[in-house]
């Protein structure tokens, strides 16, 4: 399961101005730009998620390495964290945790009674309780959900891919409260900031530092994803771009060589897949992002080769918790439908080779995702007191 694998920020963060040289800027301080959507984290941000439904619908590990979407979705939040945050902290904090939680109790509430329907409960699993399940409504913690074994009492894979994503939406909670603090840290000593969560993470990935159960998840996401969320910072403020280009895009592929040196010796039945392996990941992601956040063009709208672009990009970012939360579950009901299909034997017989073929799988997700923009998308708009739009691609 991917830890993006799938959080997600439907607005982007503030753009740098266009043009704005090294010498305009100081650490700590916003750059000088453009008010409203920048157009190039929009489409890094559609890009991520693709790529996170992408990576759970194809058996194909390596897209970790093409393209590491938590470490993008969290560098783009951090960003935007920054500039929220030149407003007053409690406001700030209590806007996003509406925009996050309202989703996702919608999401939440789905899945638990189905669960329950089918005869689950929390203390069926080892060392969970009933109270738990509050960790489904309010993500301090992992919620409980089944193990994904066929031993259990209901066939509960589905449940298992349902639950494992929440990951991220607890690490981005957890990285939303502590913002004020982190960015406070990041404008005193931003380097420092930057390179203490890849400080943490290299003792707990070597296993030089063993971790308590309870705490395990979340310091070691903390850890992995940190300096992305602080690269965010550094974005924003404008101390990304004081960099000379030639520096970053130097050490940009130094850090992801090291990921990859640090897998090597790692790797598990899936192959290359950074993943499943802290300590590649982090430096992997640091890298890839600090490459994608410097180059930073700040479009106030999509150039012209890719315009045709612009309507899906925009309906992404508007329903990007919908699309995280909901595309495996959604994933679990299209192989029900394939199976369905494929027992006919008129159908299965006319069209094995389009049941067989993931392809299908990808597509009619994204089919079953625009039922859900139609139905249920629109309490995203609720949670950011938007008008409530059925297909928000303007």
């Amino acid at each position: 399961m991917e830890k993006p694998t799938a959080s997600t920020n439907p607005a982007p963060p503030a753009a740098l101005g266009r043009g704005a040289g090294p010498d305009q800027v100081t650490p700590g301080q916003p750059a000088p730009g453009p008010s409203g959507r920048d157009r190039y984290l929009d489409l890094l941000r559609a890009i991520a998620l693709i790529r996170i439904v992408a990576y759970h619908t194809f058996t194909a590990a390596w897209l970790s390495l093409v393209f590491p979407s938590m470490g993008v979705m969290f560098a783009l939040a951090g960003s935007l964290m920054a500039r929220s945050l030149e407003r007053p902290a409690l406001a700030v904090l209590k806007s996003r945790t509406r925009r996050l939680l309202l989703p996702l109790w919608v999401y939440s509430a789905t899945v638990l009674l189905l669960l329950f329907w089918q005869g689950w409960s929390p203390d069926q699993e080892e060392g969970r309780s009933w109270p738990e399940i509050l960790f489904w409504f309010v993500p301090l913690g992992d919620p409980p959900y089944p193990d994904g074994s066929d031993g259990g009492p209901i066939d509960s894979f589905w449940a298992h891919e349902a639950g494992v994503i929440l990951w991220y939406i607890r690490a981005y909670f957890w990285f939303m409260l502590l913002s004020p603090l982190m960015l406070a840290a990041f404008r005193r000593l931003p380097w420092i900031t930057l390179a203490a969560p890849l400080g943490l993470l290299m003792p707990i990935a070597a296993g030089w530092v063993t971790l308590p159960v309870w705490a395990e998840s979340g310091v070691s996401d903390f850890a992995t994803y940190g300096s992305c969320w602080v690269l965010g910072f550094a974005h924003y403020s404008g101390m990304l771009r004081r960099i000379p280009r030639w520096i970053v895009f130097s050490a940009g592929p130094v850090m992801m060589a090291l990921g990859l040196l640090w897998a090597a010796p790692h790797l598990e039945e899936e192959g290359w897949d950074l993943n499943n392996i802290w300590g590649a990941n982090g430096l992997y992601a640091l890298g890839f992002c600090a490459m994608l956040l410097r180059v930073s063009p700040s479009w106030k709208s999509m150039p012209r080769p890719i315009r045709l672009l612009d309507k899906p990009v925009t309906l992404i970012n508007n329903r990007a918790v919908t699309i995280y939360l909901w595309h495996t579950l959604l994933l679990s009901v299209m192989y029900i439908i394939v199976d369905t299909l494929y027992a006919n034997n008129q159908i299965g017989d006319a069209i094995p080779w389009l049941l067989e073929s993931e392809w299908t799988l990808f597509a009619g997700i994204w089919l079953l995702l625009a039922v859900l923009f139609l139905t249920i998308g629109w309490i995203e708009d609720v949670a950011a007191k938007r008008a409530p739009r059925l297909w928000p691609d303007t």
